[in-house]
């Protein structure tokens, strides 16, 4: 009976180990520059107040990419600056392969219409992708400006394949 039940837990951790063996991580690092696409406009929902962008990527991960607002929490909330605001929000990089990279959002802005500056910080978490991007995983940390209608700014991270 110890014996069966041993290789009934080793040998999925066998099967199993060559699929985790075969993601490979590497560094990237580069920048991005895009413009607010105004709701209801191209790849933007047609909800009044929804934040989305348009753009490029250039450097470890090439590209355009779509960016959309999920959600966002005033900082002042908890006790933060009045003009900076939490948020939340999926991201679509279309890789020049032809092969998408899909992440989720999460970061700050200090929004210039509530009376901010403009900067902001963004993790994106990769979620996976098409193709060879199918199961991506890494993250990239972002930062940059907001200003008259454009972003623009650098990332820093880690793509993994399978």
């Amino acid at each position: 009976m110890r014996k069966i039940s041993v290789l009934v837990v080793l040998i999925p951790v066998i099967t199993a180990a060559p699929l985790l063996a075969d993601s490979v991580c590497k560094p990237v690092n580069g920048h991005f520059e895009a413009t607010v696409v105004p709701p209801g406009a191209g790849h933007c929902p047609s909800v009044p107040g929804t934040l989305c962008t348009a753009g490029r990527v250039w450097g470890g991960i090439q590209g355009n990419y779509q960016f959309v607002a999920t959600g966002f929490l005033p900082s002042a909330t908890i006790g933060g600056v009045p003009s900076v605001f939490f948020f939340t929000g999926k991201s679509t990089i279309f890789l020049k392969s032809d092969e998408e990279l899909l992440g989720t959002d999460t970061g700050s802005i200090d929004l210039p219409d509530a009376g901010g500056l403009g900067g902001f910080a963004s993790l994106i978490t990769f979620t996976g992708g098409t193709g060879s991007m199918n199961g991506a995983t890494g993250q990239i940390r972002l930062r940059g400006e907001l200003s008259a209608g454009t972003t623009s700014g650098d990332y820093l991270g880690t793509l993994c394949t399978q």
